[in-house]
């Protein structure tokens, strides 16, 4: 019988962190599930490490080299090969807790239907302290709506796969590798609610060098990618403060990129109008400014 979930890790040089996620894999009080690896064009060791796992055959593992493409490309990349009825991404140096699989999948049985995009769940810090705040007690929510009515911290997102597929891939955008994951749940969102599992089934570490840890970096890298994002903001995130907020950046990114067509391109031109000196503040800041930010990881 075909495993329900799919828990795929995209990975760029992590072989020193990668073997706590597989270690978490072993210790699963449930084996029903396929770990899918996108090496994302890794120089070291990754691929002899995940071969000496795959014979070791305790984890049912599918292994896929890529050239770099940044995080979102990774996750294109597993969308495209995931079969499964569910998926969730575990990044590489995060981990599983023990019976995270048997949590998630008698969890989808007892309640998931085509109703709902997934499940949304707790990520927690090494020592096991829930990552901002726990989940409401209601059934179901959005992502949007969790976190606009005061919901904090990172959370972990179970997507039927059926529903992921629907909607369009993250951009490329050639030289840049980051484009926010929440470009594809903001439109999902529009559609599913998110089925809520109150557990804990993530341990979460950053990293000195992750994509989460310095975003003003990110922003003057990968403009173009920020441009798309913020456009798809302005579409489908919810209320005019934050859509106008969305458009501020819009503009700064535009302004990096020195694309005269903003303002044509924008799907929402009255806000985008108004957000223009805001948004050149903005981009005096980022391009200033050597002040590190860390926010939330989208998983």
């Amino acid at each position: 019988m075909k495993p329900i979930l799919t828990i795929f890790t995209p990975t760029y040089n992590r072989a020193h962190t990668l073997h706590l996620c597989y270690e978490s894999l072993k210790r699963q009080t449930c084996k029903d599930f396929i770990w899918l690896i996108i090496d994302d064009g890794s120089s070291d060791h990754t691929k002899t490490l995940i071969q000496k796992w795959i014979s070791e055959d305790d984890v049912t593992i599918a292994y896929h080299y890529q050239e770099n493409m940044g995080m979102h490309g990774a996750h294109n990349t597993a969308y495209n090969l995931i079969n499964t009825e569910l998926n969730v991404c575990i990044d590489s140096d995060d981990y599983m807790t023990d019976d995270a699989v048997e949590k998630i999948n008698s969890f989808w049985r007892q309640y998931g239907d085509k109703t709902y995009a997934g499940i949304i769940a707790l990520d927690a810090t090494t020592d096991y302290k829930v990552i901002g705040c726990r989940l409401p007690q209601i059934k179901s929510t959005t992502l949007m709506g969790f976190y606009t009515k005061g919901g904090t911290g990172d959370k972990k997102l179970i997507y039927r796969t059926e529903v992921i597929k629907k909607y369009p891939p993250y951009p490329i955008f050639e030289g840049e590798k980051y484009v926010g994951l929440n470009y594809k749940y903001m439109m999902i969102d529009r559609d599913y609610p998110l089925l809520i599992l109150d557990e804990i089934v993530c341990l979460v570490e950053y990293q000195a060098d992750g994509s989460s840890m310095n975003m003003i970096h990110q922003y003057r890298k990968n403009p173009r990618g920020f441009a798309e994002l913020r456009k798809a903001g302005m579409i489908y995130k919810p209320g005019i403060k934050v859509k106008f907020k969305e458009a501020i950046h819009y503009i700064s990114s535009s302004i990096m990129i020195k694309n005269r067509r903003f303002l044509k391109e924008s799907p929402r031109k009255d806000l985008t109008i108004l957000a223009i000196v805001p948004g050149i503040l903005l981009y005096c800041y980022i391009m200033h400014t050597s002040k590190s930010t860390i926010i939330y990881k989208a998983s």
